[in-house]
């Protein structure tokens, strides 16, 4: 069953009087379970993509449809709620709070949707043994290695069970060891929770802990591959 689903999708910006076309003519599906990397030079439009596929952007033309809902016709308070719902996000840049805690932080967005917290303590607990985190639940992002941090905005994406998770650059602050342990984090969040992820990234082994790479240069897709051996 598809999960997204990408026709004809262009994206420009107007600088000064120059038109920039920074992605023409994007088509492509995503299954429900996938996890895509989108490769590319820098300035190749993969950012930009992601964004679009998030719905916090809006293409210049093309369609992009969640569950085969077109995101640019969804009223913004339908978006809003999916946002909140059905799509997480993890950045490159955790994001955190400083002085709150572990679990404030992942508990965050329940807080600002106004749900019942005790309604989500199992869910919390669930989530922080998933992230290796149960011991540090007190501590404050301060207290945290960039490891740790990234492990608590992954565990902030997760509290609402989205279906589809967007990564844009998510090891990109991290030393090699601990973006290892991210990626084998994320595999593990796609494998055994079915979660459908898709990740921007620069790294070619980072790419190969999903099931494909789309290929992108100059705002155009180039290729698709399929990953039949993932890295171990």
């Amino acid at each position: 069953m598809k999960s997204i689903e990408v026709k004809n999708l262009d994206k420009f910006f107007k600088v000064g009087k120059e038109t920039v076309e920074v992605l023409k003519d994007i088509n492509f599906s995503v299954e429900k379970g996938e996890f895509i990397s989108i490769m590319g030079p820098s300035g190749g439009g993969k950012s930009t993509l992601l964004y679009l596929l998030g719905g916090l952007d809006k293409p210049t033309s093309g369609e992009v449809l969640i569950d085969g809902k077109d995101l640019s016709k969804i009223k913004q308070k339908e978006m809003s709620k999916m946002r909140r719902t059905k799509l997480g996000f993890v950045f490159q840049f955790y994001n955190l709070v400083p002085n709150l805690s572990v679990e404030d932080n992942i508990m965050l967005p329940l807080m600002l949707d106004g749900k019942k917290l005790k309604d989500y303590e199992g869910k919390l607990n669930e989530i922080l043994e998933i992230i290796g985190m149960t011991e540090k639940r007190k501590l404050t992002p301060r207290e945290l290695s960039g490891g740790q941090q990234q492990r608590v905005a992954i565990a902030r994406a997760l509290i609402f069970d989205p279906e589809i998770i967007f990564l844009d650059e998510p090891i990109g602050n991290l030393d090699s060891k601990t973006g290892t342990e991210i990626m084998e984090l994320f595999r593990k969040i796609n494998v055994e929770y079915g979660k459908t992820l898709i990740q921007v990234t620069h790294s070619e082994k980072s790419a190969r802990y999903g099931t494909s790479i789309i290929r992108l240069i100059d705002g155009q897709i180039i290729g698709r591959e399929d990953i039949e051996e993932q890295v171990v």
